[in-house]
């Protein structure tokens, strides 16, 4: 399975993006999908996930400013991103538990990332 992001790029605090990820291959579903953060001299930190049908989590420190939203047809999530502040800066990791048939428990793949950076 590969997942390729788009999205991402340099907006000033308050400002908003949109990060987009596809998945292609071949599987039975992907359960759950979504978003992590990686900040260099942090751990990767959950940002939000989405099942494949449709329940919804955030980070509480995005909550309220982030919407995640996926197309099952497209096998593609989306993120958008509201009212950003400097502390969303860092790179954000698509990320799909892969299942090969309703019984199976999925394994990750994951996206290469995409830069978000914000100027105070």
């Amino acid at each position: 399975v590969q997942l390729v992001e788009s999205g991402g790029g340099l907006v000033q605090a308050g400002g908003s993006l949109r990060l987009s990820c596809a998945a292609s291959g071949n599987f039975f579903a992907i359960d759950p999908m979504g978003w992590y953060r990686q900040t260099p001299g942090k751990q990767r930190e959950l940002v939000a996930t989405i099942s494949r049908h449709g329940i919804t989590n955030y980070q509480d420190s995005v909550k309220g400013r982030f919407t995640i939203s996926r197309d099952n047809a497209k096998d593609t999530v989306h993120l958008q991103m509201n009212s950003l502040s400097p502390e969303d800066t860092g790179t954000y990791l698509c990320y799909a538990n892969v299942l090969r048939a309703d019984w199976d428990p999925g394994s990750m793949a994951w996206g290469r990332g995409a830069r978000v950076s914000v100027s105070s």
